[in-house]
């Protein structure tokens, strides 16, 4: 193989001239036997990550305060990076000699990058080197890598869990969950015969453990059952241990002894239990489950005897929550801000009379209550631990400003860090890594699952599972198993019910990033002074406070994440030099008006993110970036993007979209961006977000198969035809938005199919006829539709009303009669309604029995709208309603003569015509138009407010 490889090169040189022979001849000799040899030793340092990889994920969690392991796990943990970024660079150096072309170039290329290739050999010898080291300290030093002693990692967890509610073995402390502590009483006091499993479900810290104790130590409890247990199951539980300690509550200690159950088997024990349990009425709980498997033989122990027994379990896992039948779950919340405050209060001032806090302090105070979040657990701990120190301002100050640090090193907060952490250290390895990433986020960042998951995949944290599923839904499968452990908490769904937003809790952040930091998996910049960890870090965001990136800049990044608006385009170009192995860039807002020439060199990059910038053109140089799978352009400038886009065959998620008028209320103002060339080169698009129509995009759009969400503008008549055979091609398309050429444009969908498996479709523009066309009744599975500017002269809402799935329903200008009318039993899971600039509107009748789910009513620039509507009273399951830019008579009179008609809404939002300001602002938040929702998502003044940001963010109903 090297002889042949060293007469190719040499032809090359003899057609470049002898001089050039000369020139490269101790090259050749050199580079022929590293290149041969090189595929090779590649495949073998690719199968040494993926040991050090699944050896890291099993070990690292498996060790509490073993100071020369944790020293051995690291060094392992840097020959893995190490053998990460060899990886890359060869992926790297592999990219640019691909982009030269032929064979016989592409290995001139690589005696040309000689020495970077002679380099990368070294490195694999120098890794080879120091995995051979790291196996002789191992030995040297005596370092155990095999299962620890159970016995006493079992003991070590119960510790943990009992300090759930160590602080408050007084009952009398007790502060909130009044109503939670009174329905499980209620429940286990109730005389039902079946034995009844009840579960108390929570994120650790909650106080699960504290409420069961408050009930199983009542009297009351004791009087009305004939025996009790209590056994703490925990994660490294052994069921013959737990099923002794069962019996020695249960039973007589010196029965026990006499009778052996200490060698029994776990059969014996259990039917041991079953028969002391046969005729007894029973209370047992069950704390700390991690897992379904520890109830399997507990359920066959615990008799059903039809006496009224009861279990009680605690757990921070919904599926373990699930065992509980019959509804009998007590899902528990955080703390309000009120009972935040005075658990604080008792804990922190406990020595002051009724527990007041001094004016001095407060504020201080305040704020170290609000960064707990309403976690008992952290308020009780850091309240107690204050309470043994001056009431001194500048020490409560200091206090505050070394939380992070505290949580990581403080014996007296070691509490919440290890009870917290519980749940991380729990996590399997391929969910463990998605979770550290979650951490990198800012406080209380509303986390967005479509976003998330693309980081998750461009970071290569999903795993391809060969089954059907693609990464995305495999990711969304990681979201929900997270959620079911209490790890994220869901803080918005859309109208099916799917999660779209998630939040950490602060606290389980500050250390979720202590871990992440100290195992060099990324750090969070936020005004804290970067150390030598940060330039090891391979992910970095930074939220604040960097004003020089240069700096934090790494060859190591994979992930550099930028919150900070307010870092100057010239540092963000300057940096760009260091990041040579990067895989996710997302410079949202960022203050940038081109894209940095660096980029186009970064040939592992797999994740783009320049929304919200003022770039207004992407280079053709793009096409290097072969390894691209997400490229988000929302609200840029740019106005089309380059033929070479094209060649982007890896690319999974295209967003590209902008807004040509702010104040946008026709077609005419919003645009797509034009793509020119073959865009059916793009087979892996899933998502194409938004382009502007032409006949040959129409009709190349067929070949993109696996697209499963379009939104398409600009589109004519003529092309109606063409792109509906594209779309029948499509066997996964769930999301589609189609937009007419402009207010003029008149589209004759009556001919065409239904396409059977669309969930959300958005239409915009003039209908042929003045009526919805026949493919609306075949539309079975749809759950979202909007229309607008149809110019509907029918009423729409009978054609609509077989739509049984339909849980959002958008009619904005799309209706040019008089009457709309809903008769009882239609759309039945409806959630949302919104009505808006529909000017001859002048009756919406609403039959009892209709929309008997309804959620959210939005009625929006109804001018001609004579009364409130008088059907609103039968809509017993409406929270909150908006009136925006409605006429200032009907605004008046629901304060007046129609108030007993929303009388049960929870909240109602109204803005008279007079009020244009705050009606455009709640119009934003009620989602009444796709155009305005756009449009206020334009607006650069979100930059600077966090706040509105968040706002607005919520609401972008194309890509969210």
């Amino acid at each position: 193989m090297a002889d042949a490889l060293f007469v190719v090169l040499r032809k090359i040189a003899l057609s470049l001239g002898e001089e050039v022979l000369e020139k490269i001849g101790k090259e050749v000799v050199q580079v022929a036997p590293i290149m041969t040899d090189f595929e090779h030793s590649m495949k073998q340092i690719e199968g040494e990550l993926s040991i050090l990889q699944a050896f890291i994920g099993q070990v690292s969690a498996q060790r509490v305060s073993d100071k020369v392991f944790d020293a051995w796990l690291d060094q392992v943990r840097d020959v893995a990076h190490e053998v990460e970024d060899i990886i890359d660079e060869h992926a790297y150096l592999t990219a640019q000699v691909v982009d030269t072309g032929s064979f016989f170039k592409r290995k001139f290329h690589q005696i040309k990058n000689f020495a970077a290739w002679q380099r990368l050999h070294s490195q694999i010898s120098r890794v080879e080197a120091r995995i051979q080291r790291l196996v002789e300290m191992r030995d040297r030093y005596g370092i155990s890598v095999g299962e620890l002693d159970r016995r006493n990692n079992l003991q070590l967890a119960n510790q943990f869990s009992l300090s759930d509610s160590a602080y408050l073995t007084d009952n009398t402390e007790i502060v909130g969950n009044v109503d939670e502590i009174g329905r499980l009483t209620q429940w286990l006091l109730e005389e039902k015969q079946d034995r009844s499993l009840i579960a108390i479900l929570g994120m650790g810290g909650l106080g699960k453990t504290t409420i069961a104790s408050c009930v199983y130590k009542n009297k009351q409890m004791r009087t009305h059952f004939d025996c009790h247990a209590w056994v703490t199951v925990s994660q490294t539980y052994q069921i013959e241990e737990l099923l002794r300690e069962i019996v020695i509550q249960l039973i007589d200690p010196r029965a026990n002894m006499a009778s052996g159950f200490m060698t029994m088997s776990h059969k014996r024990l259990v039917e041991v239990i079953k028969t002391y349990l046969l005729d007894k009425k029973y209370f047992i709980v069950l704390d700390d489950i991690w897992d379904k498997d520890a109830w399997l033989f507990l359920n066959y122990a615990f008799v059903k005897n039809n006496y009224g027994s009861k279990v009680l379990i605690t757990t921070r896992r919904k599926d373990v929550s699930s065992l509980a039948v019959d509804n009998y779950i007590i899902e528990l919340k955080t703390l309000q801000s009120a009972e935040s405050w005075e658990l604080f209060c008792k804990k922190a001032f406990r020595a002051s009379k009724d527990n007041i806090c001094p004016e001095n302090l407060r504020s201080l105070a305040e704020k170290i209550v609000a960064k707990c979040q309403g976690l008992p657990l952290a308020i009780a701990t850091v309240g107690s631990t204050l309470s043994y120190r001056e009431l001194d301002e500048q020490e409560w100050t200091f206090f505050y400003n070394q939380l992070s640090w505290q949580l990581a090193h403080n014996p007296e907060l070691n509490w919440i860090s290890s009870v917290l952490n519980m749940s991380l250290h729990e996590l399997p390895c391929y969910l463990r890594s998605c979770f550290l990433y979650c951490s990198l986020y800012p406080e209380d960042y509303k986390i967005r699952r479509k976003r998330i998951s693309m980081l998750w995949i461009a970071e290569g944290l999903v795993e391809e599972r060969g089954d059907g599923a693609t990464m995305e839904e495999v990711a969304r499968n990681y979201l929900a198993e997270l959620t079911r452990r209490s790890l994220l908490q869901v803080t918005e769904r859309n109208g099916c019910g799917r999660a779209k937003t998630f939040v950490m809790h602060d606290l389980v952040r500050e250390v979720t990033l202590i871990t992440a930091k100290r195992e060099k998996f990324g750090i969070a910049h936020s005004n804290a002074g970067i150390d030598q960890v940060s330039h090891e870090a391979r992910r970095l965001s930074i939220q604040r406070g960097a004003h020089s990136l240069n700096s934090l800049a790494t060859s190591q990044l994979r992930s550099f994440i930028l919150f900070d608006t307010r870092i100057p385009s010239s540092g963000i170009y300057d940096a760009f030099s260091h990041f040579r192995l990067l895989r996710v860039l997302c410079l949202s807002f960022a203050n940038i008006e081109q894209v940095p020439n660096m980029i186009t060199e970064l040939y592992n990059l797999r994740y783009i993110d320049l929304s919200h910038t003022k770039v207004k053109q992407i280079q053709a140089s793009f096409s290097k970036l072969r390894n691209l799978q997400v490229l988000d352009l929302r609200f840029s400038y740019v106005e089309e993007l380059p033929l070479e886009i094209t060649l982007l065959s890896n690319l999974r998620h295209l967003y590209v979209y902008r807004i040509q008028n702010l104040h946008a209320r026709s077609l005419n103002d919003f645009s797509g961006t034009k793509i020119q060339g073959h865009i059916c080169c793009l087979k892996n698009l899933q998502s194409l977000h938004v382009v502007s129509a032409n006949k040959d995009l129409v009709s190349q759009l067929g070949n993109l198969t696996l697209l499963r969400s379009l939104a398409i503008v600009k589109v004519r008549q003529s092309y109606i035809a063409e792109l509906w055979n594209s779309l029948t091609k499509m066997p996964n398309l769930s999301k589609l938005f189609i937009s007419a050429w402009d207010m003029d444009e008149i589209l004759d969908l009556k001919k065409l199919k239904p396409l059977p498996d669309l969930k959300n479709f958005l239409l915009s523009g003039k209908l042929e006829g003045g009526m919805l066309p026949p493919m609306f009744t075949k539309t079975e599975k749809l759950t979202r539709l909007s229309v607008f500017w149809s110019s509907l002269e029918m009423d729409p809402i009978s054609s609509l009303s077989h739509m049984l799935n339909l849980v959002e329903l958008v009619l904005d200008g799309a209706y040019g009669g008089k009457q709309l009318t809903f008769c009882s039993g239609w759309f039945p899971k409806l959630k949302s309604l919104h009505f808006a600039y529909m000017r001859r509107l002048n009756l919406i009748e609403l039959e009892d029995g209709t929309m008997t789910s309804l959620h959210l009513l939005n009625l929006t620039g109804l001018r001609n709208l004579k009364a409130v509507p008088e059907g609103i009273k039968y809509f017993r399951s409406l929270h909150e309603m908006f009136m925006i830019d409605m006429p200032n008579e009907i605004i008046e009179r629901l304060q007046g003569i129609d108030s007993h008609i929303v009388q049960h809404i929870p909240k109602i939002h109204k803005f008279g015509s007079s009020d244009p300001q705050a009606a455009g602002d709640a119009a934003t938040d009620a989602q009444c138009s796709f155009v305005l929702l756009l449009s206020a998502a334009r607006r650069r003044s979100v930059c600077v407010n966090t706040a509105q940001q968040d706002r607005y963010e919520r609401y972008l109903i194309l890509t969210k």
